[in-house]
């Protein structure tokens, strides 16, 4: 999957760290979760649904990695399918156990209806291959002004507890 970062990078933010590197790490660490959880919400929400809610149950907020260099989080899931529900996939023939107990989830059908419904899907997957949710562009795309605003107000909290010696 595409490696989407978000970059809060300031001069004000390497010096503030440079004096009072505790401080920074507190504030921009809890600034970033919140922001993790944010556009995790936000991409949960943009996960189609298969059912089972597999896919969609298993995203979510990475910890939050501190480094005197950067600050890293974010947003994913450790199913292998989430790729090409993203992107979209190549035709390509899909296996077709799964494909039927989707379509019986999903589409409630049964017996010869539910075989021949997977069938067909099997038969356009193949022909057509599948287009892409981009439910994780689109979902860090529709949070990023409030993630900067967070990481904005994280680092205004970091100040001002460095500058009124709240240390």
């Amino acid at each position: 999957m595409d490696d989407i970062t978000i970059r809060y990078d300031t001069k004000d933010l390497a010096r503030m760290a440079a004096r009072a590197p505790d401080i920074v790490a507190e504030e921009m660490g809890a600034g970033a979760l919140e922001a993790s959880l944010l556009a995790e919400r936000e991409v949960r929400e943009l996960t189609p649904s298969s059912g089972a809610g597999t896919l969609r149950d298993s995203i979510g907020a990475l910890p939050v990695e501190i480094s005197a260099e950067r600050m890293t989080s974010g947003v994913g899931t450790s199913l292998s399918y989430a790729a090409p529900v993203e992107t979209g996939a190549r035709p390509h023939w899909m296996p077709f156990e799964p494909l039927l107990d989707w379509v019986e989830r999903k589409l409630g059908l049964k017996g010869p209806e539910a075989k021949r419904v997977a069938r067909a899907i099997r038969f356009k997957i193949a022909t057509k291959g599948t287009e892409g949710a981009h439910m994780f562009r689109l979902g860090f795309a529709a949070t990023e002004p409030q993630i900067m605003d967070i990481l904005a107000a994280a680092a205004a909290r970091a100040a001002g507890r460095i500058d009124g010696g709240a240390e």
